[in-house]
């Protein structure tokens, strides 16, 4: 039963190619040499925070680690410290992690929840985020700590909807209780000073349409007690809340083109700009009512940009007291690097972040490449995440090809190792390689990626592991000075179908095509037959297994009153269709919204052609896009895997079908 239906391979846009992980330097930082490193080093480190003293004994006894006497000793006088994370290392799943600090001998050892509080509670296919500790408190009696955070754990069935629910989890006991109401979706909790109250950035009272950087959340309070009852809107349009006092909450908001950070007074209902307009600040991290630390660009960059200091990401702390000026922690450490969600340690002493750990790079090295396995929430299916763009199996699933992150070169993985097969000489220039499905060649287009009006051409590059690389010449098949992409050809590799822009006039429609002679192309005197015809885009086509049907996504149902351009981007309402080759009938298999908005793109049958995967937006976004790096390629931070089960010999079962998710964080 394992793997049965074959495996899928995905990228995950905004992951740098490069871990991230964990490091503070105290305030001020004095050079490069402040700078500590807080974790193992072991996989992805981010999203930290401190975990007070009294909560770690309770993890650390029910660990089990060492008499209570000692444990109390060693917390007490700040030999053993205690971080709360999210990391990779389990499952290569997004998960919590607490990491316990030995001073004595710099040693860190790791423990998922698992670990401490069992499989049964925290297991699956999940995402764990934005960990926090509250509870401690007197009320009549001691009030347990608790670990608060994020997970999608609990499937949402609702399309375009969030799966981000806050929980809460007794440290002494591990029982967990939902903090978020049903029927809300929550993001970025922060707990109060006094650990009685928790501020998340939630949409509650409103639903996510789409949005792709500024997610538009509101600000809610509640009580760590009485969630339901006790909760109640303090900020409209905030996200990434942290509470300087009881009081007092800082939070993040875009105001026009430029992001800044805030200060809200619960009291008076006063708010006040903290950062300068004239610079982005994001996710912020009270230090006290009056100073917080903040992640800032202070130059905006391009793609093509060679970056300077003030175009990196960096901590910097600000003031209410000494405003504009602040306090610039990371452009003493590591100038050129970007820094991400500060976090306070030690009441200020110390502010930590994550960072890329390409320091550990040399001079000329190559970015490694990884392919790691993802568990799946379906045994019959395997997951893996690489670290690379628009994958392709060949059709016995020995060769994986794929392309940089720049859309540079194209990479071959197979039995021979890992290696560049063909480099362009610069970036964005080629993308989306494809297998001919019975000949060693890789269709590949060659031209900017996503620009409908310039021109994008189809190569063929022929014995593709078998020839060296000096030998390896593309062959041009298409001609036109048309856009043209997402070949992908017929199971006796004889034909290829693909989307262009001919006939698609002044805007650029795009219909599907099959070129008839898939080894030589247009160029070679082949035909180009025309497979649908309308105004709006077909694209990201395959060919299925028997040869029968051809899979692609469309917004050819998008309502005529809908918005032109989707959030300023492509118009959006993409659904996935199938077409038979023979009759040229077609069905809708998948849509997004229910009232078609949304994407669902890039759709692959599996081997057996009786499922196909997906790309969409049908579970929304798990994370503020403010708080993640940034891959300039992917115009939208979300986007989750599902695959539908289709009916190949009846083409009118296939219509509107639901979904499973394979890899939904």
């Amino acid at each position: 039963m394992e793997e049965s239906r074959g495996s899928i391979a995905f990228f995950t846009s905004y992951r740098p190619p490069v871990p991230l992980d964990i490091f503070c330097c105290p305030v001020p930082p004095s050079s490069r040499q402040s700078e500590l490193h807080l974790t193992d080093g072991s996989s992805y480190n981010y999203n930290c925070r401190p975990i007070p003293p009294a909560a770690l004994k309770t993890i650390i006894k029910r660990l089990r680690l060492a008499p209570e006497t000692i444990i109390d000793d060693d917390v007490d006088s700040g030999q053993i410290t205690g971080l709360v994370f999210v990391s990779e290392r389990e499952h290569n799943l997004e998960t919590l992690h607490v990491a316990l600090r030995f001073i004595a001998n710099s040693e860190v050892k790791v423990f998922s929840l698992a670990d401490i509080y069992g499989v049964e509670l925290f297991s699956g296919a999940r995402l764990e985020d934005n960990g926090c500790i509250a509870g401690g408190y007197e009320d009549g009696s001691t009030i347990d700590h608790y670990l608060v955070y994020v997970s999608t754990k609990e499937p949402v069935q609702v399309r375009r909807s969030p799966w981000n629910i806050v929980y809460k989890t007794n440290l002494r006991t591990g029982e967990t209780e939902r903090l978020t109401p049903l029927g809300t979706f929550d993001l970025s909790p922060s707990v109060s000073p006094s650990g009685k109250k928790v501020a998340v950035a939630s949409f509650q009272g409103k639903r996510w349409d789409g949005e792709i950087k500024d997610l538009k959340t509101n600000i809610y309070v509640m009580s760590l007690e009485n969630p339901f009852l006790e909760r109640k809107r303090v900020k409209e349009n905030g996200g990434w809340p942290s509470w300087g006092s009881e009081n007092i909450i800082f939070f993040h908001r875009n105001v026009g083109d430029i992001w800044g950070v805030f200060r809200y007074n619960l009291s008076t209902g006063e708010t006040i700009r903290v950062t300068p307009e004239a610079f982005d600040a994001a996710t912020p991290a009270a230090i006290d009512e009056t100073k917080v630390a903040v992640a800032t660009i202070r130059q905006k960059s391009e793609f093509t940009d060679v970056r300077t200091e003030t175009q990196y990401r960096h901590i910097e702390i600000f003031d209410m007291n000494a405003l504009p000026q602040s306090l610039r922690i990371t452009q003493n450490t590591r100038a050129k690097a970007d820094h991400f969600n500060p976090f306070v340690m030690d009441g200020g002493k110390y502010i930590g972040y994550h960072r890329c750990k390409s320091d550990l790079l040399q001079h000329g090295d190559d970015v490694p490449r990884h392919f790691l396995k993802v568990q799946s929430p379906h045994e019959d299916v395997g997951v893996f995440r690489v670290s690379g763009v628009f994958l392709t199996f060949s059709k016995d699933g020995s060769k994986l090809a794929f392309v940089d992150n720049e859309f540079k070169a194209v990479w071959l993985a197979d039995s021979k190792g890992l290696r560049v097969v063909f480099e362009t000489n610069g970036p964005d220039s080629i993308f989306s390689p494809v297998w001919n499905q019975k000949k060693d060649i890789l269709y590949v287009c060659m031209g900017p990626s996503f620009k409908a009006n310039e021109t994008l051409e189809i190569h063929a590059i022929p014995d593709v592991s078998s020839a060296a690389r000096a030998r390896r010449e593309p062959r041009l098949l298409t001609k036109g000075k048309f856009n043209n992409a997402f070949p992908f050809t017929n199971p006796d590799g004889t034909k290829f179908v693909f989307r262009s822009t001919r006939d698609g006039g002044d805007k650029n429609y795009k219909n599907l095509y099959i070129m008839e002679d898939a080894e030589f192309g247009e160029i070679g005197g082949g035909n180009v037959a025309r497979l649908t015809e309308g105004n709006w885009i077909d694209t990201q086509c395959q060919w299925s297994p028997n040869g029968n049907l051809i899979v692609f996504a469309s917004n050819r149902d998008k309502p005529a009153d809908a918005p032109e351009r989707d959030h300023g981007l492509d118009p959006g309402y993409f659904a996935v269709y199938l077409t038979n080759v023979t009759d040229r009938s077609v069905v809708r298999v998948v849509r997004s919204g229910y009232d078609l908005s949304g994407h669902v793109n890039h759709p692959v049958f599996s081997p057996d052609g009786r499922s196909i995967a997906v790309m969409s937006d049908l579970a929304a976004v798990s994370a503020d896009p403010m708080s993640l790096p940034t891959f300039l390629h992917s115009v939208r931070p979300y986007g989750d895997i599902f695959t539908v089960d289709i009916g190949p010999d009846d083409m009118e079962k296939n219509k509107d079908l639901g979904v499973r998710a394979c890899h939904a964080q």
